[in-house]
């Protein structure tokens, strides 16, 4: 959440920066929001005036023995006044606060302006996609084929925008899981962290998702519970309301699978595994110090790319442009891997900057000791997948793809299988 005198105080500035992100309603309804409120406290500053002023008369009236009854009636009413008054601040405070959770994050100055991912700009590409001898397949028929995935009977199950992996394809997304967290935690310095797949709306809101994005998550019928999207809300909230105390940045990890309805990506991805209902991945989270968070930034998007780099999965980096950002980052970077079946490059990680939009709706600061009176400060907050698992699943299948109907196994996973290729029958050898 962005900072109310912040808003109030350079709401021009700020609305021009917004453009393209922010509901242009809704910026008017604080504008009018903060008119009430600026009238309210003004009335209410000249009603003091007027107390302080019969206040005065009533003790020169006293002193002299005279009547001050009218005068006394009048600061009176003048009082319930002024009460009143501060229920219209009360009110408009509590409608801009409302407003505010629900208007997105300023962009960083670097942030390339635009409505969509039109204006994305391409920042490195890394490695070559393959040249095969023959016409390669998307993961929907590679999988099928070799008996390791099954849209069939997941729907039977559950319904559509489900998978089930068998055999080999199972083995293969836990030694992706198993893989992500070793190289994190054991390289990268991140602490590894097992969390509730379920969290309540202080949770929710605190990262960003309530109350704008409600429509797109699942919430358990008769209770404060959601399924989580992400697990960027249960670690990032691990220390909400709490203030670290500790040197910066704190770096966690965690592997979650995550849920979501995808309301408003109906038509898209529909065939395969991309944008499914319920998918797993390995979640980034910092917790750094404002002076040297988009250092972090760059750090956390190369502990991504590192992940797929050491797969051999050719990718490239992209910088979002202001209208393609999501609601509270200040700035995002999208790892996107080249998926020869669908002959296209795909988002495999999303790794952003929130500043410290998130840190204020949650409440977490920390100590900072750099000056001479140590003070608490909001923390900024970031975040990236390390990587989502599925969406690598399908990356191995289609470039790892072989002439016989096989797939070969990258070589940094083939300890964790204990194999090297996924034969054409679906076994790993």
């Amino acid at each position: 959440m962005l900072d109310l005198n912040r808003l109030r105080r350079d709401f021009d500035a700020l609305k021009q920066r917004l453009e393209g992100r922010a509901d242009p309603a809704l910026l008017d309804e604080f504008v009018r929001a903060d008119e009430r409120r600026r009238a309210a406290v003004a009335e209410i500053e000249e009603l003091k005036r007027q107390v302080n002023e019969i206040s005065a008369q009533v003790a020169r009236a006293k002193k002299a023995g005279e009547d001050a009854g009218d005068a006394i009636a009048k600061s009176k009413e003048i009082g319930q006044r002024a009460k009143a008054l501060e229920e219209d601040v009360k009110s408009a405070d509590d409608a801009q606060h409302d407003l505010a959770t629900r208007i997105p994050n300023v962009p960083h100055e670097s942030v390339p302006a635009g409505k969509d991912e039109s204006a994305n700009i391409e920042t490195r590409r890394w490695g070559s996609p393959k040249e095969y001898s023959f016409v390669p397949q998307a993961h929907w028929d590679i999988g099928p084929r070799l008996g390791i995935l099954d849209f069939e009977r997941a729907a039977k199950i559950t319904g559509s925008r489900f998978a089930v992996y068998m055999g080999a394809g199972a083995k293969l997304e836990r030694a992706l899981i198993n893989f992500f967290l070793d190289v994190h935690t054991s390289e990268h310095g991140y602490t590894e962290v097992l969390p509730p797949f379920v969290a309540n709306s202080n949770a929710l809101m605190g990262t960003g998702q309530l109350p704008k994005f409600a429509d797109d998550l699942f919430k358990l019928e008769g209770t404060d519970y959601w399924l989580i999207p992400t697990a960027e809300v249960p670690l990032t909230n691990l220390y909400a309301d709490e203030t670290l105390e500790g040197e910066l940045p704190v770096k966690l990890t965690a592997y979650t699978p995550c849920f979501r309805s995808e309301a408003g990506s109906y038509g898209r991805d529909v065939r395969g595994i991309i944008r499914q209902h319920q998918f797993q991945k390995v979640e980034l989270v910092k917790f750094a110090h404002p002076e040297t968070s988009y250092e972090e930034l760059e750090s956390l998007t190369a502990d991504a790319e590192d992940i797929l780099q050491r797969l051999g999965l050719p990718y490239r980096k992209m910088t979002l442009s202001s209208g393609d950002m999501g609601f509270s980052a200040a700035k995002t970077y999208d790892l996107e891997v080249w998926l020869p079946g669908l002959g296209e490059y795909k988002e495999i990680s999303s790794c952003s900057n929130f500043e410290d939009f998130q840190a204020r709706r949650a409440k977490i600061r920390f100590r900072d000791n750099s000056g001479p009176k140590p003070k608490a400060r909001l923390v900024h907050t970031l975040n990236g997948s390390g990587l989502a698992v599925g969406r690598t699943w399908v990356a191995i299948l289609e470039n790892y793809q072989q002439a016989d109907g096989g797939v070969e196994i990258p070589v940094a996973l083939r300890t964790y299988l204990n194999a090297e290729r996924i034969t054409p029958e679906g076994a790993l050898v």
